[in-house]
């Protein structure tokens, strides 16, 4: 007998055949499994019922179940006692005419089958062992297909050519999309959301047919047709000659996790009352504008504006009406300048700068000088509150006042001064503060 079976493991044998159970019995001692103590290696019965009753008290290592009970016959008696003892390998006693039912019988959770007379002790020690570690096997497989039934992550098997084979529940609950929809198509029929270039989608291929593993993050398509964004990574299965037979994706949707980056990055570099860029954004566009004109010796404008009275308002209507005006003004702001590429931000409290990127001559920026301060002159209906304001802003032109971001904020800052002194509700261009340099002594 192999050495696999040299222990001690207790045998449940439900045969109503005493000449059967006879030859089993006898079977067994020749197969060298030991006494369990003083208790025999073989619990015997003649009917299901007391058998699954055994099977129950004594949690046999292996049961061998005859097909004809008189209690019992053909498939049912494996599945009753499968449900019983789920995790027990059994052993089919069929009859020489049984082959079919036999293997039906393994489909139903069996795990091996013998022909009764038509066995030995060898036979029967070699189903015993074949049982014992296909039992073991098809443990780990049921561990595993639950694992990865329950993992959090969408997982999905295709073949080589990318035929989808299998996916997991996550991949339904991420995608829409039912195992039985999925099956037999490619990824890219029911996934593809037109958002990744074909030059993308080949060094994905490049990677993964070298045998190697590919990560990346790209935007997918749910069933119902919206978008979703898929941290996606795909592992190449080799056979053992190194040939790939299968790829494995495993999915995961971070769409709220891109979502609240994109929302943190926004708070960052936007003014968190008007939702205008703030000066870190203000900075990084201006250096990109400068960049851009000294390429293509080209030219651009900085508005600094100031609200005139504005602590007034504050004071006497309080901060709230303060902050709604704020907002107001942006509104209007925004409508004043031409083109997308343009920028109106807020510094703070009552301070706005306006850039505006690759305008063909100075008169450009008085043009929305003008606009602005047409647009001001309206009045401001606050809640009950009609308030009446105005402003004072300074220009600044690349690169006659300013050839970096800070001289010619610096420079805008001091033009805007210069139109407070002239009276407010005007705009000055850093040319002129220059000319009259000793008035702001």
């Amino acid at each position: 007998m192999n050495k696999a079976l040299q222990q001690h493991i207790s045998i449940l044998v439900v045969e109503d055949d005493p000449g059967d159970l006879g030859l089993i019995q006898a079977y067994v001692g020749r197969t060298g499994l030991r006494r369990i103590g003083d208790r025999d290696p073989v619990v015997s019965t003649t009917t299901l019922v007391e058998g699954v009753a055994l099977a129950v008290a004594h949690r046999p290592d292996v049961v061998l179940l005859d097909l004809s009970l008189p209690d019992s016959a053909g498939l049912s008696t494996v599945q009753v006692m499968r449900g019983v003892v789920p995790d027990v390998p059994i052993i089919v006693l069929t009859g020489q005419d049984d082959h079919q039912l036999a293997e039906a019988a393994l489909q139903a959770g069996a795990q091996d089958y013998l022909v009764k007379g038509q066995f030995e002790h060898d036979s029967l020690g070699r189903a015993i062992r074949h049982a014992l570690v296909r039992q073991k096997l098809e443990s780990r497989l049921r561990l595993f297909e639950a694992a990865l039934n329950s993992a959090a992550n969408g997982i999905m098997i295709t073949d080589v050519n990318a035929t989808i084979e299998w996916a997991n529940p996550a991949f339904t609950r991420m995608t829409g999309i039912s195992l039985v929809e999925a099956v037999g198509r490619k990824p890219n029929e029911l996934l593809h959301s037109g958002k990744q270039d074909a030059e993308f989608y080949r060094r994905m291929w490049e990677t993964i047919l070298d045998g190697r593993i590919w990560s990346g993050e790209l935007v997918n398509r749910r069933r119902d047709g919206s978008l979703y964004d898929e941290a996606l990574t795909i592992s190449p299965v080799t056979n053992s000659t190194g040939r790939i037979q299968h790829f494995v994706a495993i999915k995961q949707d971070i769409s709220a996790r891109k979502a609240t980056e994109e929302r943190v990055q926004h708070l960052a570099h936007h003014d968190q009352l008007t939702d205008l860029p703030n000066r870190v954004l203000l900075s990084d566009r201006l250096f990109q504008c400068v960049a851009q004109a000294r390429r293509d010796r080209g030219t651009l404008a900085l508005l600094f504006l100031d609200l005139d009275q504005f602590k007034p308002v504050n004071d006497t209507l309080g901060h709230d009406i303060g902050d709604l005006l704020l907002k107001e003004v942006a509104l209007r702001l925004q409508a004043c300048v031409p083109r997308d590429s343009d920028t109106v931000s807020r510094l703070g409290g009552d301070e706005f700068v306006i850039l505006l990127a690759q305008i063909d001559k100075a008169t450009d920026a008085v043009l929305v000088a003008g606009k602005i301060l047409a647009a001001l002159e309206r009045p401001f209906c606050i809640g009950p509150h009609v308030i009446d304001i105005s402003a004072s802003i300074g220009i600044a032109v690349y690169p006659q006042h300013g050839e970096d971001v800070n001289q010619l904020l610096k420079s805008a800052d001091t033009a805007m001064y210069l139109a407070k002194k002239a009276g407010r509700n005007c705009y000055r261009f850093f040319r002129q503060v220059t000319e009259v340099a000793e008035g702001l002594a």
